[in-house]
């Protein structure tokens, strides 16, 4: 009996060894996949109409902040590059639009207006920085980071998608980045966790692709009597 044992190790330790290699080489061939949707995806998208919600997690006092809104998003080739309008409803009325590298966040409430760079935001300006990687081309993906195939997941909002572990290859302000991509090549949902472990994460739902926006959507005009902050 214990010689049947100690034979039959090598042959379990075998069995293991070409299973995982096995998953390896299929988790390859998925990511391939993933990879080459989302290119597709991107190279179709021209602009976005959603619901939108996103959560940011303190990880210091263990707060979590949820806003919920519509977005409207058109694409750019870099961050700075990228359109965003976003009306927040819940839990207060608040506007953000994000063109050219610069942001206006209106909050009627207190009749203020926050103005700045995109690079030096805070708060639920950096939300534009989370809906970037949901439209990163394939070639921009891989230069700058290394994906991983993490699984299968449900989202919040009921989709099945595949769920991508980015870690960049050069230093950035952030840790690390998840992307949840549906079936269509289509990231619904992106997560950053900052440097401190701090997290936001971007939820879309209700997604409408290539609907027609106006560019004049991008401008916030705040009223007369607007206190103007610098951000």
């Amino acid at each position: 009996m214990k010689n049947s044992f100690r034979f039959l190790l090598p042959t379990v330790a075998i069995i293991f060894l070409f299973g995982a290699m096995s998953s390896q080489v299929s988790a390859q061939g998925v990511l391939k996949e993933i990879l080459k949707r989302m290119d597709d995806n991107n190279k179709s998208l021209v602009s976005l109409k959603s619901n939108i919600k996103m959560n940011k997690v303190n990880a210091q006092l263990g707060e979590n902040d949820v806003t919920e809104g519509d977005l409207s998003y058109l694409p750019g080739k870099s961050e700075k590059q990228i359109y965003v309008r976003i009306d927040w409803t819940k839990p207060i009325a608040e506007s953000l639009a994000i063109a050219n590298g610069k942001y206006v966040l209106y909050r009627p409430k207190t009749k203020q207006a926050i103005v700045g760079n995109v690079d030096s935001a805070k708060g639920n300006s950096k939300s534009g920085g989370a809906l970037a990687f949901m439209t990163m081309s394939k070639a921009q993906l891989s230069a700058n980071y290394d994906v991983k195939y993490a699984g299968e997941e449900t989202v919040a909002s009921g989709g099945k998608t595949w769920h991508l572990v980015l870690t960049p290859k050069a230093g950035t302000t952030y840790k690390s980045a998840d992307l949840w991509v549906n079936t269509d090549g289509m990231p619904v949902q992106a997560k950053i966790v900052e440097k401190n472990n701090d997290t936001t994460t971007v939820l879309l739902s209700n997604v409408r692709r290539n609907a027609t926006i106006s560019a004049a959507v991008f401008k916030i005009s705040p009223p007369k009597g607007t206190n103007i902050v610098q951000g």
